[in-house]
C-alpha cells in the first residue's frame, strides 16, 4: 500500500468516528460577528477574550512599526532578529507580571517545548496534570524524563507522585484548562514545588491577560519563585507570539540551550509593537475585564433557568458536554442554522466520551449576544442527542 493510500485510509476512519476537522473561513477581522465564506454569524468560539484583535490602537501599533521596521525579523534573536520591538516588549512582561525576565517566542507551543525541555531531562520526575495541553504533553516526551501524570487538579495525587526517586523534578499544569475552563490548584502546586525543590512549570495561555487583574496567574495566586509562567499573546491580547516569565536563570537558560529559541526565527516587530499596544489596554482599560466576567456570568445564569448543564468554570471557557462526538457536531450545525458559531471539540483533544461543545466568551459581546444563543441552545442540544 502506497503513503498515499495509507493516509487516505487514516482519513476516512476520521471521517466514520465523526472526528473529521473542517476549517471555518473567516472573510472579516476577528470579532463577535463575524462574516465566513458561509454568511454571518455571531462568533462563541474566538479565543480574543478582551476583544483586542480588532482595536484600533493595537491595529495602528502593528501598521506603524510594519512602515518603519519592515514586515519580518529576518534571523533568529541570537543571530539579528532581536530587535527594539522586542526588547522593550520582554521588560514591560516582566513588569507586568512581577518577574525578574521575559523572553518572547513564536507560540506557545515553542515556548512550552522550550521550558520543558531546558528544565527537565533524563532523571527528572516530570509530575503533569492528566488534562494539560498537547504542547505540554508533547515537551514531556522530548524531554526524556519520566512523565508522571496526576488525577486531573488534584494536589494530593501530583504529591504522591512526587514521592521517591532524586531530588530533580518539575511539575507542571495550565492554570486555565483550555477545554474546561477550570483552575488549577495552583497555591497546593506551588507548595508541592517548595516542599520538593522543584520548579512550577504554569501555561497560563487561557488566564493571562484576564486573572490577577490581566497580570496572570503569579499574581492571581501569589506564587513564589519556584513558579515559572508562559503566557501567550494571541488570546487576550489579541495578537500573536508567546512569552516565558520567571528568574532571570531560568531565562538565561532558555536563551542559551532551548532549542526552539535558538533556531527559530524572531516574531516580525510590527507583532511585537501590536503586543505592546494590547498590553497597555490590558493595563489601562479594566472595564474590559469587567464586561467578560459581566457576560461570563449572565451565561451561567442564563444556562441554569434554562436547564443547560455546563462544566463548573467562572472563566471565559464554557463548556456544554455531550459525550457523544456525532451529537456535538449536529448541535455545532444546529447553532450555526441558528446564526451561531460554537465548536464542536472532539478526541483526541480531549477524552473518549467527553465531546462538548466550547463556548467562549468575550469583552466585546453585547448582552443580546448572549441571550440570543441561550435561546438557540436548549433546541439544539435536544435535536443533537435525539439524532445521535
Amino acid at each position: 500500500m502506497s503513503f498515499k493510500a495509507r493516509l487516505e485510509r487514516r482519513i476516512a476512519r476520521q471521517v466514520d468516528a465523526a472526528l473529521f476537522r473542517r476549517r471555518i473561513e473567516l472573510t472579516s477581522g476577528q470579532r463577535p460577528d463575524v462574516t465566513t465564506a458561509d454568511g454571518d454569524f455571531v462568533n462563541f468560539c474566538s479565543n480574543d477574550y478582551l476583544g483586542l484583535a480588532g482595536h484600533p490602537a493595537v491595529v495602528e501599533a502593528m501598521s506603524d512599526a510594519a512602515s518603519r521596521h519592515g514586515a519580518g525579523a529576518g534571523a533568529s534573536h541570537l543571530v539579528t532578529g532581536h530587535m527594539r520591538a522586542h526588547h522593550e516588549l520582554e521588560a514591560r512582561l516582566a513588569s507586568w507580571c512581577g518577574a525578574e525576565r521575559a523572553l518572547l517566542f513564536g507560540s506557545g507551543y515553542l515556548a512550552n517545548l522550550a521550558l520543558v525541555t531546558t528544565l527537565a531531562g533524563r532523571g527528572t520526575r516530570l509530575v503533569a496534570d492528566r488534562l494539560n495541553h498537547a504542547s505540554l504533553v508533547d515537551a514531556g516526551i522530548l524531554s526524556r524524563a519520566t512523565v508522571r501524570r496526576y488525577a486531573h487538579a488534584d494536589a494530593g495525587d501530583a504529591a504522591r507522585r512526587l514521592q521517591g526517586g532524586g531530588d530533580d523534578a518539575l511539575i507542571v499544569t495550565d492554570s486555565v484548562f483550555s477545554m474546561d475552563g477550570d483552575v488549577a490548584p495552583l497555591e497546593a502546586l506551588d507548595a508541592l514545588a517548595g516542599q520538593y525543590g522543584a520548579a512550577l512549570v504554569v501555561d497560563d495561555a487561557h488566564g493571562f491577560g484576564v486573572l490577577g487583574e490581566g497580570r496572570g496567574a503569579l499574581l492571581e495566586f501569589g506564587l513564589s519563585d519556584h513558579a515559572v509562567l508562559m503566557g501567550t499573546l494571541g488570546k487576550a491580547l489579541g495578537v500573536y507570539g508567546a512569552f516565558v516569565a520567571g528568574p532571570s536563570v531560568v531565562i538565561e537558560s532558555l536563551i542559551q540551550f532551548a532549542r526552539p529559541y535558538i533556531y527559530t526565527t524572531a516574531l516580525p516587530p510590527a507583532v511585537a509593537a501590536a503586543c505592546g499596544a494590547a498590553l497597555e489596554l490590558v493595563r489601562t482599560d479594566v472595564d474590559r475585564r469587567r464586561r467578560l466576567f459581566d457576560n461570563i456570568a449572565r451565561f451561567r445564569r442564563g444556562a441554569k433557568a434554562a436547564g443547560i448543564e455546563v462544566v463548573p468554570s467562572e472563566t471565559a471557557i464554557q463548556p456544554v458536554l455531550l459525550g457523544d462526538s456525532r451529537a456535538a457536531l449536529e448541535a455545532s450545525r444546529r447553532l450555526k442554522d441558528a446564526g451561531f458559531l460554537v465548536t464542536a471539540i472532539r478526541p483526541p483533544t480531549v477524552p473518549k466520551g467527553t465531546a462538548r461543545l466550547r463556548i467562549t466568551l468575550s469583552a466585546a459581546h453585547e448582552p443580546a449576544h448572549v441571550d440570543g444563543l441561550l435561546r438557540a441552545l436548549p433546541g439544539a442540544i435536544e435535536a443533537a442527542r435525539l439524532a445521535a
